[in-house]
């Protein structure tokens, strides 16, 4: 008897096949002694659409809302359905004894097998491989450590209580809003309060007024200090007149040391990265988006097999991965990582809690590297970037803390206080790993304001005078608060439990690719169509708070504690009332997107639309279907700063390229073949010629052929 294996991905089969000697390729499987390995193209099943309940679900209507089955059925994906037909014979045949589920060890790959299993209606036994990482050892020990399926079955039914949620919520909302107001708006369960954060934050920037304010700062030659309130310790003065007043006191006058504080302080290695950490830390210093940094990281993990299970939201490792420490410590002492690695390879390494904690542990452990063999070399420049900050990540896990002596100076002149502050390291620690001198905590949210510089101070001590070279008087004005960048973004969502790690980075691009968001530069800021799906969807739906009690019960029912059918009794109440709320609202939609271009079929104003190849116009007028290519659709070419595909334009001076993020701005060389930036000539450029010379000349087809051969030459 056999052992059928189902995998999410046929890369993933490949390798689980290659350990286990299943060397057979057959169209939907590979076939070994022992086990038959398949895979599910990432999802194979799903949950059915509206019109598979009922036809007339077809056209939204929002009398029709809302759709609320009384059980969710499941269908299989129509473009992939061969390789579930391909799985659902394999499950026919008498010599499969049992399956083991071998999908990505989280809650979405648990859905994916389990629902594959329900409609090819496996009632053998099956058991679950359990691993953080891709490497042949990993597969080897999983498969002698199999897990008994039944061990997973909290974890799928949460699965299923966060899918049927996104379904009855989401759908239901959608179809609201788009049927009620005639525009294409999306919302959902996790994306609608994410967006309304964004929405908040814009408000906050449009209603801010600077304020002018003023600090005095005095200069000692080799430091400078800052004066600061007596009573409140701010170093702004926001009364010009009281800081010219200071600043005068202060002029010609002598100073003295009226008291010196030094202390030893310490800052700890950071915790190693989960996804959303790093993901952070790949936006702030590369531009990464997140789903680029998942895209990236998914790599590292499947094909070079160098780094453990990305979807992870635990920093600490578990005690049973003490003991290969030292293995994965020497794999990545490599190239500029090995004096960095040299120091612990020959003693006992000093594990301590903030690297290794059971109880800080969820379903898997921190990202860090597996120990396996890497070539530099062979990694592109995006995959040896994430893999940089994984692997020095890691080094900085096994050095001390980062010490340094902090001296404060209290300093007198004619009665004002000043203060300044300067700090000295001690011993680099773990900074050594990253060669920063900046005292800045990594795993700190967001550095705090100090408008104290960071400076060498002299050896004094208290009593003693000082020359005062000058005073000055700076003008400064308060700041708005920044719009949110990617890693900002993650941040606020982790916060406030909206998402998992593993789907933020596609709830941002949804954003983006509804038009509710737009990127301009490192910055995402929502356009006219987010803010007004805001004002239209129910201030309750657009609330973090009740997303995130919905997460917190998705945990809870995975853990055993919460129960499926009363979150999803709760939840079709919910979907029932927010569609009611649609119904009932008075509110107007006037398209964000409207130019002054009329449409030559009906005349109502055309809308402006984003699509994958480029933007495009359609009428605004729903029975209307006219549509056509607007100014501005995508090349091939590709942004020298960003690398993404540049939009061709029309100007006085001809056609020439943009990358809207960037502003970056490139002339098209139309002699040159044009629209996607090629050296290539024009395919009908190509026939003419060859026509002409093939078909006008007494020299046969000898000439043609030959310029044929040049033509293609040229253009590889």
């Amino acid at each position: 008897m056999k052992t059928l294996v189902l995998t999410e991905k046929p890369s993933v089969a490949k390798e689980i096949a290659r350990v286990l000697g299943c060397n057979q390729k057959q169209k939907h499987h590979f076939e070994g002694p022992k086990y038959v390995v398949t895979w599910a193209l990432g999802h194979l099943v799903t949950l059915a659409e509206p019109d598979d309940y009922d036809p007339r679900y077809k056209t939204w209507n929002l009398e029709d809302l809302p759709i609320i089955p009384d059980r969710m059925k499941l269908k299989v994906i129509k473009e992939t359905s061969h390789q579930f037909r391909g799985i659902e014979h394999l499950a026919k045949r008498p010599d499969l004894s049992e399956l083991v589920i071998a999908t990505d060890a989280g809650r979405e790959g648990e859905l994916v097998a389990r629902w594959i299993m329900e409609l090819i209606r496996w009632k053998k036994p099956f058991k679950r491989l359990w691993i953080s990482s891709q490497t042949d050892q990993a597969i080897r020990e999983g498969f002698a450590k199999l897990k008994p399926g039944s061990d997973y079955n909290r974890l799928y039914q949460s699965a299923v209580c966060r899918s049927e949620a996104d379904w009855l919520i989401g759908l239901n909302v959608t179809r609201a809003l788009t049927s009620k107001f005639g525009a294409s708006l999306s919302a959902g369960r996790v994306q609608t309060p994410t967006l309304a954060m964004m929405i908040r934050r814009e408000a906050e920037i449009r209603e801010f007024r600077p304020v002018d304010y003023w600090m005095i700062e005095a200069d000692f030659g080799s430091f400078r200090a800052l004066w600061r309130d007596p009573k409140s310790g701010d170093t702004r003065i926001f009364d010009r007149d009281r800081a010219e007043a200071i600043k005068a006191k202060l002029e010609g006058t002598k100073a003295k040391v009226a008291a010196v504080q030094q202390t030893e302080k310490q800052i700890p290695h950071p915790l190693a990265y989960d996804l959303t950490e790093l993901q952070r830390d790949a936006n702030r210093k590369f531009g990464f988006s997140a789903k680029q940094t998942s895209n990236v990281l998914q790599r590292l993990y499947e094909q070079y097999k160098i780094v453990t299970y990305p979807r992870t939201d635990s920093r600490h490792l578990t005690s049973d991965m003490a003991a290969t420490l030292p293995a994965r410590l020497k794999g990545a002492a490599i190239g500029p990582y090995a004096p960095l690695a040299a120091p612990f390879l020959r003693k006992p390494l000093n594990i301590t809690k903030r690297i290794v904690d059971d109880s800080k542990v969820s379903d898997h452990h921190a990202i860090i590297p597996t120990g396996e063999a890497v070539s530099l070399a062979a990694l592109s420049a995006d995959e040896r970037r994430l893999y940089d900050l994984i692997v020095r990540r890691f080094l900085a896990l096994f050095y001390g803390p980062c010490r340094y002596d902090e001296t404060k100076l209290t300093i007198d002149i004619a009665g004002e206080k000043l203060y300044a502050s300067g700090k000295v390291i001690k011993q680099a620690g773990w900074k050594e790993v990253y060669g920063a001198s900046d005292f800045s905590d990594p795993d700190r949210e967001e550095a705090e304001a100090d408008d104290e510089p960071t400076q060498l101070l002299p050896q004094v001590k208290a009593g003693d005078p000082l020359p005062v070279k000058g005073s000055r008087q700076l003008n400064r004005q308060t700041k708005p608060p920044g719009r949110y960048t990617e890693a900002s973004l993650l941040s606020q969502m982790e916060k406030h439990n909206l998402g998992t790690p593993a789907t933020r980075a596609d709830i941002i691009e949804k954003l983006v690719s509804s038009d509710t968001i737009e990127r301009q530069g490192s910055q995402l800021l929502p356009t006219g169509k987010g803010a007004q799906l805001i004002e239209l969807a129910s201030e309750e739906l657009r609330s973090p708070e009740l997303t995130a009690e919905w997460e917190q019960e998705l945990e809870r029912i995975a853990k055993g504690k919460g129960s499926m059918e009363q979150f999803l009794s709760g939840i079709r109440k919910k979907a029932a009332e927010l569609v009611s709320e649609v119904k009932m609202s008075s509110a107007n939609y006037k398209p964000h997107n409207l130019t002054h271009s009329k449409c030559p079929e009906c005349g109502e104003f055309l809308q402006e639309i984003k699509g994958k190849r480029g933007k495009y116009l359609t009428c605004s007028s729903r029975e209307c279907s006219y549509r056509r290519e607007a100014d501005g659709q995508l090349s091939n070419r590709r942004c020298p700063q960003c690398h993404k595909k540049m939009e061709i334009h029309t100007g006085k001076a001809g056609k020439y390229f943009q990358c809207r993020p960037c502003n970056v701005v490139e002339k098209l060389d139309t002699e040159s073949g044009g629209g996607g930036g090629s050296r290539r000539a024009s395919a009908k450029a190509n026939k003419q010629l060859i026509q002409k010379y093939s078909d006008n000349t007494s020299v046969g087809n000898s000439l043609a052929d030959k310029l044929r051969a040049a033509m293609q030459q040229n253009q590889e």
